[in-house]
């Protein structure tokens, strides 16, 4: 009896907790008020993450369409690889207003912060092409988006104030004979706290930092959602059915990052952040200082620029929100760091140990409002504080979300107002063409004896490119070189947007070949039959803009034989395309450790290795300046179907210094595991740097392994430092690529690791020039095929030991200024020869 008693008790207690349990699940679910998902154009329902979106075909009380002015349409060739709800779309024909009008009406049950999204995926179907589109939207009157067209899958995000009964989201085509479409509508309850009013940071354009108020009445735009340290996020993973991205491609200088994840989930707490505002996994990774390779007192910022607006003077205000959670520390008040925005203090000694009810791994969120730069972007940067100590030095940032602070304008419904405003224009209007008319006379009159000044350059889209010799203390410039635009300019390079898709098959997804930060490169075929290469960044995003200009620059006004050609580049249509010749056997990476390529031969790689050193050579000593690369690896040394390599991807290079000049200094840029550890610490940029990265390609060539590969044991991470290890032992031959065991002659390798060794040293003047490396691996390769050694005097200059220096080689009678120094067709090989000449064997190469 007492046993099933306390079983009895038991099962009760059990039943008790599962309940108390379910209750605090449900309670911490969010339901939003209002929750409408359509399936536009559509008689069936469609399920997208596991949501299930209603067919607009058969529109309830609650929801209810204008179709007086509409057509649903279906893809008649729909994509395995698109969402169903993607195969239909509903388009709009009338303009709106009185009874001609297209829009969806939403009772709204309660009022508040609302989230509309807007689907967009065209597709060509009957008498409309969807690419073609170009419409506006406005939701509860509020112009959200104007003359906007897409032609890639879209997802658009707003949050809107709404403070009626009905909310009317409308389709307006921008002419009478245009047309609208949308795929799926998105309109659900916020929760209450996801927009405060007060308590937003203001970053006034003079630096000074204000409260910013009523800030839950702007309509929002959402153009970044950031998982800083993390993983891509899908709707599946949050609450509100958002999409996190990694920050990776946003990262100013990856090498000053590093990693921190928890397996332990945050300890929310009340007033700071919730699961609604931000999801467990963008409080459960982070990026903090790496501090693995500096002194222990060095200071610097982690930092991030995002693309957010048009640039060319156009500021634009954004919400900037910041997630934080100490995941770092080990006890609480360690960690103080300061918060930039746009070069300016946003908030200083930040400690996050004070923001919370003193626990670690309390997640808040920070608001700030400021507007992007005249480039149009947006900076954010985290470091150390004054107060941290020398041992506790740290910044950390956890997710980035920034809102575009959309520039409203209502429907206005008033006719008297809109008579009043017409009356006031036509007046206005009438005295300014009076006023122009008459300064247009006067202006011929005193300018009638002066030359037309030419023509602007011509630009249809995001924006023209950029005029030369500008402020050199512009950021935009930053990462570009000097150069100028020719005779003729770049109008030669122009290729039309229709003769691009034409040649790609409209962007056909099984021509890529291959994709980067700045957009996917397709293999196309021009109308004359020449292979080229198509580099699309996104359309309509800046992303990219500044290495989209330096390509043009420095690829318009070299060429050589070992550096990729520019064919042209094409601005229309919101479009940012460069067009390279085609490179047959595609990047030197994949043919050293990639799948499905045949293992190099020595002599191909050293080959290989030669010229790029030329193509290198070239950029450094071809002008008066000399052009730095920056971004030298193995992924940008292209081979032509004859294994001919090309160094590629111009879009860091920079200018390098004058003659009165040692360097120049810049923000740090490049790719981790090729960096210059002394360009990174001094923030000194000069050819060596080049010639450091050569080095880990050099290493990389003989191991065929990554620059730095995270699932190696700590000691091997790094190859540039784990390969210095062997080399210094004398013992190099036992890391190289197993398929050259037994195939490389001792002398060989001897000179071609001494040679990489030089390239590594840790201060730039110690490190050899190119034309020094290029020197020696004419030497390694002609000691692989047993030709007679060199000895020091025929160098004709005194070197480092094992690095003969040619530096009184014989010039190019032409006077291009250079051994290489041609901007010909390739005839750059003849100068070489005579000048490598007693490196050539009998055989020949």
């Amino acid at each position: 009896m007492e046993t099933q008693n306390s079983l009895h008790f038991l099962t009760s207690l059990s039943l008790t907790l599962l309940c108390c349990l379910l209750l605090h699940f449900s309670a911490a679910v969010f339901i939003p008020a209002d929750n409408y998902l359509l399936n536009c154009g559509s008689t069936t329902n469609a399920s997208l993450y596991n949501r299930l979106f209603l067919a607009d075909g058969s529109t309830t009380k609650s929801v209810s369409l204008s179709a007086d002015r509409s057509i649903a349409l279906k893809n008649p060739n729909p994509s395995q690889d698109s969402p169903a709800l993607y195969n239909t779309a509903r388009v709009f024909t009338g303009g709106g207003g009185g009874g001609d009008h297209s829009s969806y009406r939403f009772d709204i049950r309660r009022n508040g912060s609302h989230l509309v999204r807007f689907h967009f995926s065209p597709f060509v179907a009957e008498d409309f092409d969807l690419n073609f589109a170009k419409f506006s939207v406005l939701v509860g009157g509020f112009l959200v988006l104007g003359d906007f067209s897409t032609q890639v899958v879209v997802v658009k995000e707003f949050v809107v104030k709404v403070e009626v009964d009905v909310l009317e989201i409308m389709f307006r085509p921008v002419n009478g004979s245009g047309f609208g479409f949308v795929n799926a509508i998105e309109v659900f309850s916020a929760p209450s706290d996801f927009i405060l009013d007060d308590g937003a940071r203001f970053i006034t354009t003079s630096g000074a930092v204000e409260e910013y108020t009523n800030l839950s009445s702007q309509v929002l735009e959402t153009i970044y959602r950031i998982n800083v340290g993390g993983l891509k996020l899908t709707p599946f993973n949050d609450t509100l059915w958002r999409t996190w991205i990694p920050d990776e491609d946003f990262l100013d200088f990856k090498s000053a990052a590093k990693r921190a994840v928890t397996t332990h989930t945050p300890n929310y707490q009340k007033g700071g952040s919730t699961r609604e505002i931000a999801p467990d996994n963008v409080y459960m990774t982070a990026q903090e200082m790496n501090r693995e390779n500096v002194n222990i007192d060095a200071r610097f910022n982690i930092t991030w620029d995002f693309p957010v607006g048009s640039g060319g003077g156009a500021r634009a205000r954004h919400l900037v929100r910041l997630h934080f959670c100490d995941i770092v520390s080990s006890s609480l008040n360690q960690l103080y760091f300061n918060v930039y925005i746009n070069d300016y203090s946003a908030y200083k000694n930040l400690d996050l140990s004070t923001m919370t009810i003193h626990m670690l791994s309390a997640p808040l969120y920070i608001d700030f409002v400021a507007d992007s730069d005249d480039s149009g972007v947006m900076r954010i940067s985290v470091g150390p504080s004054d107060l941290s100590s020398a041992m506790k030095m740290n910044a950390i940032l956890n997710g980035v979300e920034i809102m575009k602070m959309v520039h409203v304008t209502g429907l206005e419904t008033d006719k008297k107002k809109k008579h009043i405003w017409i009356l006031v224009g036509s007046i206005v209007g009438g005295f300014i063409i009076l006023c122009l008319a008459v300064l247009a006379v006067l202006l011929s009159l005193k300018c009638k004896k002066k030359k037309p000044k030419p023509r602007p350059s011509e630009s249809v889209g995001w924006t023209p490119l950029r005029v030369f010799g500008g402020s050199s203390r512009s950021r935009m410039s930053e990462g570009t070189v000097s150069a100028s635009p020719g005779t003729n300019g770049y109008h030669s390079l122009k290729i039309p947007f229709a003769d691009l898709q034409l040649a790609t098959n409209s962007f056909d997804k099984n021509l890529i070949i291959g994709s980067g930060g700045f957009g996917m490169v397709f293999k196309g075929v021009l109308r004359d039959n020449t292979k080229i290469a198509v580099k699309r960044g996104v359309p309509g995003s800046r992303q990219g803009l500044p290495e989209f200009q330096t390509e043009i620059t420095v690829l318009s006004k070299i060429r050589h034989r070992h550096l990729v050609s520019l064919v042209g580049y094409c601005e229309e249509q919101s479009e940012m395309i460069l067009v390279y010749e085609y490179m047959e056997k595609g990047p030197l990476k994949k043919h050293l450790y990639g799948s499905g390529c045949m293992p190099l031969s020595w002599k191909q790689r050293l080959e290989i290795c030669i010229g790029a050193a030329r193509g290198l050579h070239y950029l450094h000593t071809g002008s008066a300046q000399g052009i730095i690369h920056r971004d030298i690896k193995s992924t940008n040394i292209l081979l032509d179907e004859n294994y001919v390599a090309k160094v590629a991807d111009f879009g860091l290079s920079r200018s390098g210094p004058c003659l009165d000049e040692t360097h120049v200094s810049t923000g740090v840029k490049g790719s981790f595991g090729y960096l210059d550890p002394e360009y990174f610490r001094r923030q000194q940029l000069t050819d060596k740097s080049d010639v450091y990265s050569f080095g880990v390609v050099l290493f990389e060539v003989l191991c065929a392994r990554p620059a730095v590969d995270p699932l190696l044991a700590r000691e091997q991470v790094n190859l540039a430092e784990w390969a210095m290890q062997w080399q210094k032992k004398g013992m190099l031959e036992q890391i190289i690529d197993p398929h050259l065991l037994g195939r490389i002659k001792p002398a060989s390798l001897k000179k071609f690791g001494e040679t990489a060794e030089k390239c590594l040293a840790e201060y730039g003047v110690d490190r050899p020039t190119m034309g020094d490396v290029l020197w020696n691996l004419e030497s390694t390769l002609q000691l692989q095929e047993s030709g007679p050694p060199r000895t020091p005097h025929e160098d004709g200059n005194a070197g480092a030991p094992g690095l003969p220096t040619p530096r009184n080689a014989p010039q190019d009678p032409s006077g291009s200024g250079g051994v290489e120094g041609d901007v010909g067709d390739g005839s750059s090989d003849l100068r070489t020869s005579q000048v490598f000449s007693q490196l050539i064997t009998n055989e020949g190469r």
